[in-house]
């Protein structure tokens, strides 16, 4: 009896971030651009999921974002251009408690967790960012961080999934403190990809290749200790072309490069071009 061939690798699911959307929005009064029928659109496109980012500071998504969009994402179902079912995916400190509004137009910010528990996304990546932190730029330290930290990360962690999400936590590439994340309950990590992109876009193919190669390493060790892989931070067009070959990818994260390539582009053209790269590691 021949043998079955083997089952094809997934696809590698392609979330757009949209805070960039709503900083747009945030910088008029009213509603324009609307951030819900912008993600709706990029579902339309073919991408597998969306990723906000809710910080206290309500700088560009707000509470009331995440529950419309929520409410979006609950009507979609796979379609015709994906076999994968549309996710969402809120990112952000979950240290991050409640707090006033720091505008007047702007609603109270209830905290992280609790952002995360009435929204019920599919998956909640947790970030060590401070409040007043541009972006992400560096991975939970579970090694060289204090055990009252910690022991609060793995008490959140288990919160939010009895909400029913899965657990991502942002992560450099270092294959001990991916076994820390794994310890302390984690699902998934995140790879943080700045350092790498910014080797590609500077031209230094030497350490692309050396930051990449670390990658592969966090990748493949990740997957032998039962985590998933996913990845974001500058992630673009060029630098994709390399990073969609990583071992065990499931998932990248990408707003800002998209957001900007849509200018020239269209948004319609830009999505599929995304989908097409991440198509080719198949």
């Amino acid at each position: 009896m021949a043998s079955s061939a083997p089952a094809a690798a997934p696809p590698i699911a392609l979330s757009v971030n949209v805070n960039k959307i709503a900083l747009i929005r945030n910088s008029r009064e009213g509603n324009n651009p609307d951030l819900v029928a912008f993600a709706a659109r990029c579902l339309d496109y073919g991408a597998h999921g969306i990723t906000v980012h809710p910080r206290p500071d309500q700088r560009h998504i707000r509470p009331e974002d995440c529950i419309a969009l929520a409410a979006l994402l609950r009507q979609r179902a796979p379609t015709a251009s994906t076999d994968t079912a549309i996710e969402f995916n809120i990112e952000g400190n979950p240290a991050a408690g409640p707090c006033a509004a720091m505008r007047d137009d702007f609603s109270d910010y209830p905290g992280f967790i609790e952002i995360v528990e009435q929204c019920q996304p599919q998956q909640a990546t947790l970030v060590p960012d401070s409040s007043a932190q541009l972006t992400s730029d560096h991975g939970f330290d579970l090694i060289n961080g204090n055990d009252h930290d910690n022991r609060a990360l793995q008490t959140a962690i288990a919160r939010i999934k009895l909400a029913g999400a899965r657990v991502s936590l942002f992560m450099d590439a270092d294959t001990e403190q991916i076994t820390r994340a794994r310890d302390v309950g984690a699902d998934r990590i995140e790879l943080y990809t700045g350092p790498y992109a910014h080797a590609v876009a500077s031209g230094d193919a030497q350490a692309a290749e050396r930051i990449f190669a670390q990658h592969v390493a966090a990748a493949e060790h990740a997957h032998k200790i039962g985590l998933g892989v996913n990845a974001g931070h500058d992630l673009n067009l060029d630098n994709l072309s390399q990073y969609r070959q990583l071992p065990s990818l499931a998932e990248v994260s990408i707003g800002h490069a998209i957001t900007v390539d849509a200018l020239s582009m269209g948004l319609e053209t830009t999505v599929r071009r995304y989908l097409q790269v991440l198509a080719l590691a198949a």
